[in-house]
């Protein structure tokens, strides 16, 4: 444990910080694991809006510095792809 006030601040705020970065990205996950479900049970409705949903998400990642860019991307691109492959 430090003994400097602003070090003892600073693991204060990465707790803190930490904790919010898991609870997003576990948010970002379960959109994730959601968007799966309904492409894998082909209800092309329900994939739409949930890759609206979950393309948000991914996008609110990356302006937060949680996720970088150019995974975000790629994600929400195959996200598409297997969306708009439902018939």
């Amino acid at each position: 444990m430090p003994n400097i006030k602003s070090a003892k601040k600073r693991v204060l705020i990465t707790e803190v910080k930490n904790a919010q970065n898991r609870s997003a990205m576990a948010e970002v996950k379960t959109s994730i694991r959601k968007l799966n479900a309904a492409i894998e049970s082909g209800d092309k409705v329900k994939a739409q809006e949930l890759l609206r949903e979950t393309s948000k998400l991914l996008d609110q990642a990356v302006s937060a510095g949680r996720m970088h860019l150019n995974t975000a991307a790629n994600k929400k691109s195959g996200f598409a792809k297997r969306v708009n492959k439902l018939a």
